[in-house]
């Protein structure tokens, strides 16, 4: 119930999960970080109206458009699936008729995640487990060259991590775990249930 009101509020939806027909070991299923797991995140980490979020298989956009009104931060939603791409701008439209004029940006983009062209500004990354390790490594692969060209801060942000993602990122790069938020108000017993954030930089 409480997903469907934020939607409401916000003049989207975003609810549901979405399987795919043809089903590939590299890409996981649909299904948006709940709102108030977000709350509880959000209350612990700040953003700043200077960064720029890129949210890797952001789906319908929830993510986007919660951070774009409690934040906002401009953002970027990455998504592969055409029907997804296209829900998240018939969101857009509905959400961009209520929100008060802002300098901060919302867009999407369909392309595959490994594709997305890093920008300068970006600085800080969401996961919600989108893809396999292997997408994910390429991805932080890109991160990591765009910081090389352009020096700044950036943040990794996990939420539900695999022990894949956690390895990779404390073995293989240069991120250092910053912050672990566990998500009380879900599933107790899941240990699962809590978002990781790893920065590189100052």
């Amino acid at each position: 119930m409480y997903d469907k009101e934020c939607d409401r509020l916000l003049r989207i939806n975003t609810v549901g999960m979405r399987e795919w027909l043809h089903q590939s070991s590299h890409y996981n299923r649909y299904e948006a970080t709940p709102y108030k797991a977000l709350d509880e995140f959000f209350q612990v980490y700040e953003l700043k109206n200077t960064d720029r979020l890129v949210d890797f298989g952001c789906g319908k956009g929830r993510l986007p458009f919660y951070v774009h009104n409690r934040c906002n931060v401009s953002v970027t939603g990455i998504e592969m699936s055409g029907q997804l791409y296209q829900e998240a701008l018939e969101n857009q439209a509905s959400y961009m008729q209520k929100v008060r004029r802002s300098s901060a940006f919302i867009r999407f983009e369909r392309c595959l995640a490994e594709e997305y062209e890093v920008e300068t500004e970006d600085n800080r990354f969401y996961f919600f487990n989108p893809f396999s390790i292997q997408i994910f490594m390429t991805v932080i692969a890109n991160i990591l060259r765009s910081v090389e060209q352009h020096k700044r801060p950036v943040d990794i942000i996990l939420y539900y991590p695999t022990s894949e993602y956690i390895e990779y990122l404390e073995t293989s790069t240069p991120f250092e775990l910053i912050n672990g938020v566990k998500v009380s108000s879900m599933h107790e017993k899941d240990p699962n249930e809590l978002f990781l954030v790893f920065r590189f930089g100052a």
